[in-house]
């Protein structure tokens, strides 16, 4: 296909209502400018929407896999996911995952048990979940609209059919935690406070559940996080 346009800025072209030629470079490239930051687009059309933590969450067993890395059906369903999303069969939209931020701090302890890889768990043909939040949407920030239902660290997946399993360790960066209270530590760990963008790299088709989980199911810290997300229709 040929496109022609005008090496240069058209002339006019600020005008309401004006229709001025594409503009190219000298070697025929089709020249854009950013108007707005990059998740405006979607936002503005009520398609992201988002589910996080409120607080700082306590890490509990059931944030882990206790088998250190391949989740079962029966940890599955009494599993809190720290963070995850799950779309409905009948929704009719893939949930396009855009970003997860993950914080964690080290509770008030004298030895603190490290809490492993964090991992993300997949799981597909689950029509039965019973439980979840309702996300929030980013442009009216109400939490309507959504066909997904979101997990943020206290809601177990209740009614899970299939199993979930390992699909992934999480992008986010290693290493401890930052110190929550006093420890009896003589020096403290290192921070983790990290995004993963995603940017459309992972799709949660209609069945399907993403989970974050710790793998040492320690309870010596805690944790907050989000997920953004775009809902696409099928």
């Amino acid at each position: 296909m040929l496109i022609q346009g005008q090496v240069g800025a058209p002339a006019g072209s600020n005008q309401p209502g004006a229709t001025p030629a594409i503009r190219q470079g000298q070697l025929g490239d089709v020249i854009v400018t950013e108007l707005h930051d990059r998740f405006y687009e979607q936002t503005y059309r009520g398609n992201t929407f988002r589910t996080g933590t409120t607080a700082i969450i306590a890490g509990a067993s059931t944030h882990g896999t206790a088998t250190g890395g391949s989740a079962t059906l029966a940890t599955a369903t009494t599993g809190t996911p720290m963070l995850g999303i799950w779309n409905p069969v009948t929704s009719g939209v893939n949930a396009v995952l855009t970003q997860a931020q993950f914080s964690a701090f080290y509770n008030t302890v004298t030895t603190p048990t490290p809490f492993g890889a964090l991992v993300w768990y997949v799981g597909t043909g689950n029509s039965a979940i019973s439980t979840g939040l309702a996300p929030f949407n980013s442009k009216t920030l109400t939490q309507a609209g959504s066909q997904t239902k979101g997990f943020a660290g206290a809601t177990a997946l209740t009614g899970l059919t299939n199993p979930l399993t390992a699909l992934e360790v999480a992008d986010f960066q290693s290493g401890g935690a930052i110190q929550l209270g006093t420890i009896a530590n003589t020096s403290v760990a290192p921070g983790l406070t990290s995004v993963q963008n995603f940017d459309g790299q992972l799709i949660i088709p209609p069945g399907g559940v993403l989970a974050l989980y710790n793998t040492a199911a320690t309870t010596s810290f805690s944790f907050a996080g989000r997920l953004l997300w775009e809902e696409v229709p099928v």
